[in-house]
């Protein structure tokens, strides 16, 4: 279902074209994410074990930027986390205001183990596009997320 708003036809074109994109960005995002109930996981904690899983030990601040959360949320996600064992915090001996956040045993073992089955999710919900239509979103995606026109192809 599209807008009901009345407005100018541009208006009305991008309010059309953004309700799409948000009801099927939840669409999606729901289908995918379902998996991560079976080991009582939120999509945000999930997000934190992948990016220290893929990029190695940060600070709650660059994990915050990497997954798109506020810093305040993040650091209830990575409380949450570490009461399971799954990440530890240090202290920066440089700095002593900054925390390193680090994946535990546990949480390397766990992330290994349903990051497949992630990717395989993401992967079978963007067959129904073909090559270079998932080429084209992401394109899309981009240039709407950078909020300007993208020429470079290769940096997506």
């Amino acid at each position: 279902m599209g807008t009901q708003y009345h407005g100018t036809p541009d208006e009305t074109r991008a309010l059309d074209a953004y309700i799409k994109l948000m009801r099927a960005a939840d669409s999606v995002t729901g289908r995918i994410n379902r998996h991560l109930a079976d080991d009582d996981l939120t999509i945000s904690q999930f997000g934190v074990l992948e990016a220290l899983h893929h990029l190695g030990p940060l600070c709650q601040r660059e994990i915050a930027h990497k997954i798109l959360k506020s810093t305040g949320n993040i650091t209830m996600v990575i409380d949450n986390l570490e009461k399971r064992g799954l990440v530890t915090r240090e202290r920066v001996a440089t700095d002593r205001r900054f925390l390193t956040v680090r994946l535990t045993t546990t949480g390397k073992e766990l992330i290994t183990r349903i990051f497949p089955r992630h990717a395989a999710a993401i992967s079978k919900e963007m067959a129904i596009l073909n090559k270079e239509e998932q080429a084209e979103l992401a394109r899309l995606c981009r240039k709407l997320g950078l909020g300007r026109p993208v020429t470079d192809t290769n940096s997506m």
